[in-house]
Parts: C-alpha cells; sequence; structure tokens
C-alpha cells in the first residue's frame, strides 16, 4: 500500500442511457446496495482518505444518496470525455498532496487489494508518472489497447476507434482506472487534446503525454470480472450473477452448508455463522446476521434480521427489518415478523403476523394469530410474557401486555391488558337456532324462482 495519501476521483457523469432508467446508472442495486456504495467501500477500505464523485446528469440524485458518508461532489456540466470529468476535480483536491486514483463509479467489483497494488507501484524505485490497470478480456471487442512489454512499462496506450489493425489484435485492454501523483496529474489532464475519431478528452492520452516527457507509465494487471463495467441491465444481471457465485462459495468454505446454491441470494452485507444450513430458494435483503447451527428452510425472505443460535426459519417466512429471533427460536411457515424480539425458545410455527412486539421466552403462538399494530396513523407495541399461550386465530389489539404464563383461548379479540397466569377467552356466547338454515335455504330459493 502506498505510504502517499491517496484521494480517489469517481467518475459518474453519464447519461447512463442504456439503463433505460429514470434512476442514475450508478444507484442500481448490486447485491442489495447502489453499485457505487460497493466501489466507495472498497476504496475506504484501501485507506482512500478523500472521495470525489464527479456528477452530471441527474448528479442531484447522487448527492442526495452520499449525503452523510464523507464524499465530496464535483460537477462536469458538460460531457466532453474522461479526461475532463476528472480535472472537475481539481479545485476540490487543489489542497491535496498525494497519489490520485482515477476510477469509475459503474465499476463496483474493483478491489481494495489492487486499489494498493496500483497506488503502490508509483512508489517504487523507478518512480512511474502513471499506473494503470489493465485486464485481458475473453472478448476484447471495443476496449482501448495497452502496448507494454512484459515489464509492464507502457509504450502505447490507444482507444480501439484509433486503433491500428495490429494494436488491435493485443488482447491487454485499459480498465481505465489510473493512479498518478496530484502533483503530476492535472497538469498533464490540461495538456490532453482531443484530436481524435469522438472528439473527446481522452484520460489515457496522459499516459502519452508522461511517456513523452520521459517519465514512464507502467501497467498492472488485474482479471476482469473485477472492472467489469455495467452500462445497461443485462450487464448488471451478470455482475451481480458474479458476486453471488462468489459469495456462495465463500459461504460454503466458512462452513455453511446451501442445499440448492444457484437459489440463494445474499445481500452486501450478509452475516453467517458455521453449520448454518440454508435450504432453496433463500432471499437475504441487507442488515442479516445469522448465528451457529441455525437452519432457514426453503422459501424464507430475511431482511434487517438477527437470528441467534439454534433458532429455525421457515419454509416461507419473512423476516422483516428489527426481528431478533433468541436462541432456539422457531418462526415457521407463512409467518411474518416485523421489528419484534420472540425471546429463547420461543415459536410461532404457523401462519402468523408479529409486528411491533416483544415475545418472551418459551411463549407459544398459535396459527393465524395476529398483533393488530396500526391504527391508521400510529404504531403500538405489544407485549407477550414468558410462558404465555396464544391459541390460534387470535387477535391481539395494540397496545396491550399479555402477563407471564397466561392464556389466550383461540379466537380471542384481546383489547386490554391480561395479568400474569389468567386465561383471557374473548368470544360472542354462541347461540343455535334449529332448523334456520333449512327455512333459510327455502325461503331464499322460492324468492329466486319468483324473479324468473
Amino acid at each position: 500500500m502506498s505510504a502517499q495519501p491517496i484521494a480517489a476521483v469517481i467518475l459518474a457523469a453519464g447519461q447512463g442511457t442504456r439503463m433505460k432508467s429514470t434512476r442514475h446508472k450508478v444507484l442500481h442495486p448490486l447485491a442489495g446496495q447502489p453499485m457505487l456504495f460497493h466501489l466507495l467501500d472498497s476504496l475506504s477500505a484501501a485507506n482512500v482518505t478523500r472521495r470525489v464523485v464527479i456528477v452530471g446528469a441527474v448528479g442531484e440524485q447522487v448527492e442526495k444518496a452520499v449525503a452523510g458518508r464523507g464524499v465530496e461532489i464535483a460537477w462536469q456540466r458538460e460531457q466532453l470525455g474522461t479526461a475532463h470529468a476528472a480535472l472537475q476535480a481539481k479545485a476540490t483536491l487543489a489542497d491535496h498532496d498525494g497519489i490520485v486514483l482515477v476510477c469509475f463509479g459503474d465499476t463496483p467489483l474493483l478491489s481494495a487489494d489492487t486499489v494498493a497494488r496500483l497506488t503502490a507501484r508509483l512508489d517504487e524505485a523507478d518512480a512511474p508518472a502513471v499506473a494503470v490497470l489493465g485486464f485481458r478480456p475473453a472478448d476484447p471487442a471495443a476496449y482501448g489497447r495497452i502496448i507494454a512489454d512484459d515489464a509492464g512499462n507502457i509504450a502505447k496506450m490507444v482507444e480501439y476507434k484509433d486503433a491500428s489493425d495490429e494494436e488491435r489484435a493485443v488482447n491487454l485492454c485499459n480498465s481505465g482506472v489510473t493512479a498518478v501523483r496530484s502533483a503530476d496529474l492535472w497538469t498533464l489532464l490540461e495538456r490532453v487534446g482531443n484530436d481524435n475519431a469522438a472528439g473527446e478528452y481522452y484520460l489515457p492520452d496522459i499516459v502519452m503525454l508522461a511517456i513523452a516527457d520521459g517519465r514512464g507509465a507502467v501497467v498492472i494487471e488485474t482479471g476482469a470480472d473485477e472492472v467489469a463495467g455495467i452500462n445497461s441491465r443485462a450487464e448488471l444481471a451478470a455482475v451481480e450473477a458474479a458476486w453471488q457465485a462468489k459469495r456462495r462459495t465463500r459461504a460454503m468454505a466458512d462452513g455453511v452448508t446451501l442445499i440448492a446454491p444457484d437459489t440463494v441470494f445474499f445481500a452486501h452485507d450478509t452475516q453467517l455463522g458455521r453449520d448454518v444450513t440454508i435450504e432453496p430458494n433463500v432471499v437475504f435483503g441487507p442488515g442479516v446476521t445469522i448465528a451457529d447451527n441455525v437452519t432457514i428452510h426453503a422459501f424464507s425472505h430475511l431482511e434487517g434480521a438477527t437470528v441467534a443460535t439454534k433458532a429455525d426459519v421457515g419454509p416461507y417466512a419473512r423476516l422483516r427489518p428489527g426481528a431478533v429471533l433468541g436462541e432456539g427460536s422457531r418462526v415457521g411457515n407463512f409467518v411474518e415478523v416485523k421489528n419484534t424480539t420472540l425471546g429463547v425458545g420461543a415459536k410461532a410455527n404457523h401462519l402468523t403476523y408479529l409486528g411491533d412486539a416483544t415475545v418472551g421466552a418459551h411463549v407459544n403462538i398459535g396459527a393465524g394469530t395476529i398483533t393488530c399494530n396500526y391504527d391508521g396513523y400510529f404504531k403500538y407495541r405489544t407485549e407477550i410474557g414468558e410462558g404465555a399461550f396464544i391459541g390460534s386465530n387470535s387477535a391481539l389489539v395494540a397496545p396491550v401486555r399479555i402477563g407471564d404464563g397466561a392464556l389466550v383461548a383461540a379466537g380471542s379479540v384481546v383489547t386490554r391488558d391480561v395479568e400474569g397466569d389468567a386465561l383471557a377467552l374473548v368470544r360472542a356466547e354462541r347461540a343455535d337456532h334449529p332448523g334456520w338454515a333449512k327455512r333459510f335455504r327455502a325461503r331464499q330459493s322460492a324468492a329466486k324462482a319468483a324473479k324468473k
């Protein structure tokens, strides 16, 4: 890692028209968070001390999204190319003395290790002016080419549109990710011209300017998947698939059993303990922590939830933000839990909604139970004490407290607190009317016949 302070200039001013979206391209989610945030996280992990995002079209969206994340914004009001875009950070970084990394907001998988390798290359004995990140894709297509020797010393960089057939045959391609000392970068960018096929100011041209100055430029390489750019929804899906595949492999290597790996989807921050078993078609949204020895059954969806050791979830369960499942607790099929804590050994096995509630240890929640937590204006809490038993098809109308050891009879609508160890039976008295149904059918049939 470079000993010099590092700032990053993140280019995100493009229109992103191929996404066919009103949302800025870099804010489209990858593994549950905007693709730009993946890059910001990697830069932070690489000890990048300042991060400047260059925005243009619908840049207000990006500015709002990064608020509070320690990110600075600079505007490229007219899109004149990547060199012109990077130059817009000059004023913001006027006081930065160190290395500047130029990268792209739509390249979210750039790793902290690669950032460290690239920036540290400038500190080596030969002191190159520019270090460029290269890659060798299976299909070089229209990428810019890097002509370099075996030691990585660059002789020439050329955009595909301006390359000769011989240069296009080279498979070492330019990712666009570039590291330059701040003392060199702004001067080089200001010297870039636009005498090319597109009439734009290209960032790679600083390499040729540095070489012409006798300063030298070098390339280090990384895998093509790490610098995969996202310009369309199809490309976003492909990067998502690649990210998920790696995350599944890591989960299994860390001691998680995935019954059908390709059907399980993780979020960027999913935390899994050892000896966790995940059955097919489970989806993790952001903010999920799973302890050791937990089983997540098929077709469950978890987001913003914490699950303690030996708990059992699903199948067809939904854990929403604020769900906290205690040790050995059980949430069964078609149970939804939101902003609710289940104590040790508590169970809600079937067809239940628990929202804004505290459920004590060893409580049994019967099938069809709901906590009525919303009156159309405000949310209210339900508290269920330890060892309580809630009978099937009960409605607990919050705010309400069920005491320790209390029993709520099946079919009850509870609107007042129930004291500990009491029985709450809230049903209308049964009244039978012999023959009523037969008379009703006869009357209605005669009325229907009279209308014909």
